[in-house]
């Protein structure tokens, strides 16, 4: 295997290759897509992500906005307005749109609004005329009060769905997802930065106290009157980007061994324990072959130790991604140990994550 660790002239190619993978995502009307599957470069046989995920969308508008890519900031925020389904009327994202901003799926995530908030939020502080911008206090009020709304003393009021889409927590068991409360905690913080309300800050403060229960060991995937105790490669997101906890937080330290000693197979970061979704499809099935490591999780992991200043592990989890990718520029969304499943490639988000980490690790 070729070695990349001093190669600047590959982590400079993929540095180009994210900027144009964020054109290719970036719709006409506004929207963001995960993948662009229209590409002649995306698989035949891999799942369809020509699909909105706000979630997705929003870390792209952080790197977007770090390119200096403005306008297609401007323009997702205002998709989110004037085309996704339902936002008007609960000032809520639900789980993924179809590009004209209809609901692909109707499940409630909470951190697919919470990202949102953080990334306009994000926009208005660094550039200040977008705090003055009716559009963006439109937006932002929105999702705000939406959240707000949507909390009750202890959980959300509806069903919520967690960010890989896959499990549920109920409120009649006063259950929340870890991740999902860090996601909104945030925006609720970052919002009352921008236009200051009492009741943001008042829900941000009892999802806080929540959350805060969470831990027992590790952070738990969730928590209620019955718990998930297993660990998930989310909790990274409870210190970046929500930076709830500090990088050092002796329970952050204590669930990241937990992400290492569980998830981390070979070098590669997993989601969480026996994941078996590859996004490989067959006539239209999926074939859940066994998942392979993300890349984008070895990325955030990355994050992480940077922030830690532990820059050995920082690179030891970034490198892994470019060792295992060759001369290839285009990041999937999973790695996996053999040459017959077939990944979505590129992942938006994998692309997202490699710029947020080459920035920490101070290569761009």
């Amino acid at each position: 295997m070729k070695n990349l660790r001093d190669s600047s002239a590959k982590i400079t190619r993929l540095i180009q290759v994210t900027a144009e993978i964020i054109k290719d995502c970036a719709l006409e009307n506004g929207g963001i897509v995960a993948a662009n599957s229209t590409k002649d470069y995306f698989p035949a046989n891999a799942k369809n992500y020509f699909y909105v995920w706000p979630r997705d969308a929003a870390f792209t508008c952080l790197v977007a906005d770090m390119m200096g890519m403005k306008e297609l900031q401007i323009n997702f925020f205002r998709w989110c307005i004037t085309h996704a389904e339902g936002f008007l009327n609960r000032g809520l994202f639900y789980e993924k749109y179809y590009p004209n901003g209809l609901k692909a799926l109707m499940n409630f995530q909470p951190d697919q609004t919470g990202s949102v908030l953080v990334a306009a939020c994000s926009f208005c502080k660094n550039h200040p005329y977008g705090a003055k911008n009716p559009e963006m206090i439109e937006l932002i009020t929105r999702a705000a009060n939406g959240i707000t709304d949507e909390w009750e003393d202890t959980n959300f009021k509806s069903v919520t769905n967690d960010l890989w889409e896959e499990r549920l927590c109920f409120p009649d068991l006063e259950e929340n997802f870890s991740y999902s409360l860090a996601s909104c905690i945030k925006g609720l913080r970052i919002a009352n930065e921008i236009i200051p309300r009492g009741e943001w800050v008042k829900t941000a403060e009892k999802m806080k106290e929540r959350l805060d229960k969470h831990f027992n060991g590790h952070f738990y995937r969730s928590f209620g009157k019955l718990h998930d105790n297993r660990i998930d490669a989310s909790i990274i997101g409870l210190v970046y980007p929500f930076e709830i906890y500090d990088a050092r937080d002796e329970r952050i330290i204590a669930s990241v061994n937990e992400i290492e000693k569980r998830l981390v197979i070979d070098g590669g970061v997993h989601r969480y324990e026996h994941d078996d979704y590859d996004g490989w499809m067959y006539e239209g099935k999926h074939m859940k072959k066994g998942s392979g490591a993300w890349p984008l999780l070895n990325f955030w992991l990355s994050v992480y130790f940077s922030l830690k200043g532990d820059r050995s592990k920082a690179e030891m989890y970034y490198y892994w991604v470019l060792d295992r990718m060759g001369d290839k520029v285009y990041i999937p969304e999973q790695i996996f140990n053999n040459d017959l499943q077939v990944s979505v490639t590129p992942l938006l988000w994998s692309h997202t994550m490699f710029y947020l980490a080459s920035k920490h690790l101070n290569l761009i």
